[in-house]
């Protein structure tokens, strides 16, 4: 680590790095630690043009512009249809879903998936969430060992969501390999296998929601179910088509549980690798709170998003013309030392932290609140309750650029309490 709190690449190799990067073709070292490299960018090309013609946003300020600007555009629909066929599963979940659209549609769906985030609906999960994480720790309490990832982080997310929609118990073992297939789709490069694996997710996905929704379509809406309130609800006398709700449904299960396993993972891995804020947060609860909002940043679970200019727009002193293509580096906004001193140093009572990990403005990610109160109560069980927690074994990153996490930790306690 440099002087400037940075982990930096040598001079001539972050210039070369910067002159060669290519969202079409990530190099190994890129995916398995991204950091350096986009200090590497911001350096020397903190707008940086690619070869199709897109632009890779690193700085903070940049990234800011992206979130508040209204000549941004959320809707992928001239990039999906290329990429994965008009006629795809693919395409269609990820044209239908939240997140990749703009108003109307985003706004109406929005507004009925609001009053499942709401902060009374949040509270009567709390109990819940407590009561699943100290099940799945006192399950691997005996063995002193688990792994993070399958065994506890993304279990914990799965359960919460497949709850809100009313997902029967034994329904929900396929559910993360369909997350996967279909969040894997979207990496800026997908391969045909990948595009497969994608679409036949989508497929399946659909058909269990087709059955799910038309038991629970039987009965009148309930406020404490978010199934009942997207089949029932209605948004200006609108309700969401048939293909509208079962996308959405899909998004709600994939987004649900990929933040907040990833944010499981990230935090955790963080705390290990730096033994002396693992210290500090044991002996100091109170911390736990700035603790997670330092794994959302330090490591953020989402690290790419993208935008299209409507009009034309000065970022970074450049004037980017309607139409370009902007990837938005939420990961490198997040280590951008003009806004976080020492960026590359995970300390669990940074203050302020006003990091990207759930984006910003109208597209704000709706389940923040949700997710941040996984992450709270789990990290702040396992930290509290596991003594000696270390790694035990070989990690497996997901090898994915656009969501960061593991597909495997292992990790193991001396004593539980």
């Amino acid at each position: 680590m440099t002087g400037n709190g940075l982990i930096e690449l040598a001079s001539d190799e972050a210039r070369a790095f910067a002159d060669r990067f290519d969202l079409a073709a990530l190099e190994p070292a890129f995916l398995a630690d991204p950091f350096p490299y986009y200090h590497a960018l911001r350096r020397f090309a903190p707008v940086k043009r690619l070869p199709d013609g897109s632009v890779f946003l690193s700085r903070y300020a940049d990234v800011a512009v992206c979130y508040r600007d209204p000549s941004m555009r959320s809707d992928k629909k001239a990039e999906f249809g290329p990429k994965f066929g008009t006629g795809t599963p693919l395409y269609k979940h990820h044209t239908t879903s939240l997140v990749f659209n703009d108003p109307p549609l985003h706004t109406r769906v929005r507004k009925l998936l609001a009053a499942a985030f709401t902060p009374r609906a949040l509270a009567a999960m709390q109990a819940r969430i407590e009561a699943v994480v100290d099940e799945l720790i006192e399950r691997h309490a005996g063995a002193r060992r688990m792994d993070l990832v399958e065994d506890f982080a993304f279990r914990l997310p799965v359960e919460v969501i497949c709850d809100m929609l009313g997902v029967p118990a034994g329904d929900r073992s396929p559910f993360r390999r369909y997350s996967l297939a279909i969040l894997g789709a979207l990496e800026p490069v997908a391969s045909a296998e990948r595009q497969a694996a994608g679409n036949q997710a989508v497929a399946e996905f659909s058909a269990y929601l087709d059955e799910l929704i038309a038991e629970r379509a039987k009965r009148p809406a309930d406020d404490k179910d978010i199934l009942g309130t997207l089949i029932h609800g209605a948004v200006d006398g609108e309700r969401l088509t048939h293909d509208e709700l079962v996308q959405n449904c899909i998004f709600l299960l994939n987004a649900g549980h990929e933040t907040t396993t990833n944010l499981i993972g990230n935090t955790v891995d963080a705390l290990l690798r730096f033994p002396d804020e693992l210290v500090r947060l044991k002996g100091q609860p109170g911390l736990l709170k700035s603790g997670v909002e330092e794994g959302l940043r330090f490591e953020s679970s989402n690290q790419l998003g993208n935008r299209r200019l409507s009009a034309d727009t000065e970022i970074g002193g450049e004037t980017l013309a309607a139409g370009t293509y902007i990837h938005i580096g939420i990961g490198a906004a997040n280590r951008d030392p003009a806004q976080f001193p020492g960026p590359d140093r995970f300390d669990v009572s940074r203050e302020p932290n006003r990091h990207f990990a759930f984006g910003s403005g109208v597209h704000m990610c709706l389940g923040a609140v949700l997710a941040r109160l996984e992450g709270t109560i789990a990290i702040g069980r396992l930290v509290s309750r596991l003594d000696g927690l270390a790694c035990d074994g070989a990690c497996e990153r997901g090898g994915r650029a656009r969501f960061r996490g593991f597909n495997r930790y292992p990790i193991a306690w001396e004593r539980s309490t």
